[in-house]
């Protein structure tokens, strides 16, 4: 399945705005990071386990363990942005 990967802040800044990505049926984004962080060497040092990430899915705060469907929007973002 698909899912479509937006990036915000720095992250947008080095790794582009959006990217399309598949990963098998029921993929947590756990897995979609995994996924992500073999792609190249600038996205495993920014997502990399450790750093201070947050994501959302679908629009809405969520942790490592949600589960993705189809077609679904996951948003990564440093844990503080400026305004």
């Amino acid at each position: 399945m698909k899912v479509q990967v937006r990036y915000f802040a720095a992250l947008r800044e080095a790794l582009g705005p959006a990217e399309s990505v598949e990963v098998e049926p029921g993929a947590s984004i756990a897995v979609l990071r995994s996924r992500l962080l073999a792609r190249s060497t600038r996205h495993a040092e920014l997502l990399a386990p450790g750093r201070a990430v947050r994501c959302a899915l679908d629009q809405r705060l969520a942790d490592e363990q949600a589960l993705l469907a189809d077609g679904a929007e996951v948003a990564f973002f440093p844990a503080v942005t400026g305004g």
